[in-house]
């Protein structure tokens, strides 16, 4: 497999876990693009790249896109140029991953984070600075949910940590050992 797609609703964790990836699996983050405003904290580059609306259609009308989709009236978007990487992490939406080619689905591990609502409604409340509202996050993503099925693994442990995720992904892909008892790191993410 070329890549995993880490898929969840709002505040279910894939940030976390796609640091996990990069910091402890020596995976590159395929940073998406998007036009909605950045949250507070968040840094152009690094957690998305911020697009303008023009920037973001002049990229529909080159094809640049191997995947977008409009959300919130932002978009959101996948270049060609980074599904070709290998050892890469994603984080889509069910709507991205429909757009997947068969050939690119068949080379992904695809984890869907499946949270709880109080969790994750808890978080967003904790997160703050956010450009959208949590009540019309969870509503949207109670449609965008309703039928999702096309995983390979899921994960509905709220506390999950580093070895847990080393231990679901090892056992599609080749990842680097780590001796898990001999490291001080804090395996529970920060939410």
């Amino acid at each position: 497999m070329k890549r995993i797609i880490f898929v969840g609703k709002s505040a279910a964790g894939k940030d976390h876990a796609r640091m996990v990836c990069q910091q402890w699996f020596e995976m590159q983050y395929a940073v998406s693009y998007t036009t909605r405003p950045p949250r507070d904290g968040e840094v152009d580059g690094l957690d998305y790249f911020f697009l303008t609306d023009e920037q973001f259609i002049e990229k529909i009308d080159a094809n640049e896109w191997y995947e977008f989709v409009a959300f919130n009236g932002w978009y959101y978007g996948t270049s060609r140029d980074q599904m070709k990487a290998r050892n890469s992490v994603f984080i889509m939406t069910p709507e991205g991953m429909s757009c997947l080619a068969p050939s690119d689905r068949k080379e992904s591990l695809v984890i869907y984070l499946d949270i709880n609502e109080s969790i994750r409604t808890e978080r967003m409340q904790q997160r703050g600075g956010n450009a959208d509202s949590i009540e019309r996050r969870i509503a949207a993503d109670r449609v965008d949910f309703a039928d999702y099925t096309d995983y390979d693994v899921k994960i509905n442990n709220p506390y999950y940590n580093i070895q847990d995720l080393h231990t679901t992904i090892s056992s599609h892909l080749p990842l680097p050992t780590i001796n898990f008892l001999s490291t001080s790191e804090n395996f529970l993410p920060t939410w």
